[in-house]
């Protein structure tokens, strides 16, 4: 292994590693799984004898490929089936929008929820998921405009409502009684 094999998957990781724990993730693992899933994909790309021609597009083909392979085990299915009500890591600091937001998306299915976390949390172009994918582009940006749509009216039923001049959800809180004067 040499010095530029390390730099270039370096740079990956350090760019990418989070976002490709919540691909992860979005495909069906724990975090902890796609914590072993990211660390198998980059000792496989350390040892690569040159650096692949798009390398951040094999590293997430590879990081899927695996990915997909760990879930096919009956004892790990069973873990993430008993883990399925906790799709995102809890964290006591998320605001109750958050939370209904990650409800929303854990609802979709695994190829939208897929879409969406490449999408907007690993900045691909529709272009990018669909050669990752397999897929074309409309098909990509098909699945991407209905996930966002279903996380719209899933939100839409828990005080969100849309904004008739954007288009855009916004969150709508209660309102308090008025102050009476004393």
């Amino acid at each position: 292994m040499n010095q530029i094999q390390t730099t270039w998957c370096e740079q990956i990781y350090e760019a990418k590693a989070s976002g490709l724990i919540l691909y992860g993730r979005a495909l069906g693992l724990s975090h902890s799984e796609a914590e072993d899933v990211l660390q198998e994909t980059f000792v496989t790309l350390l040892k690569l004898e040159n650096q692949p021609k798009e390398p951040e597009h094999y590293c997430f083909r590879s990081y899927r490929n695996r990915a997909i392979n760990y879930r096919r085990g009956l004892w790990r299915r069973l873990a993430r089936e008993l883990e399925s009500s906790r799709w995102f890591e809890r964290e006591n600091s998320e605001s109750p929008f958050e939370k209904a937001a990650m409800r929303c998306l854990s609802e979709l299915s695994v190829d939208q929820r897929e879409t969406i976390v490449l999408k907007i949390w690993n900045g691909m172009t529709f272009e990018e998921i669909g050669e990752l994918l397999d897929c074309s582009p409309n098909t990509i940006a098909g699945r991407y405009r209905y996930g966002l749509e279903k996380i719209r009216k899933c939100l839409n039923g828990e005080g969100y409502e849309q904004n008739e001049h954007t288009g855009k959800t916004i969150g709508i809180m209660e309102s308090t009684s008025p102050v009476i004067g004393s």
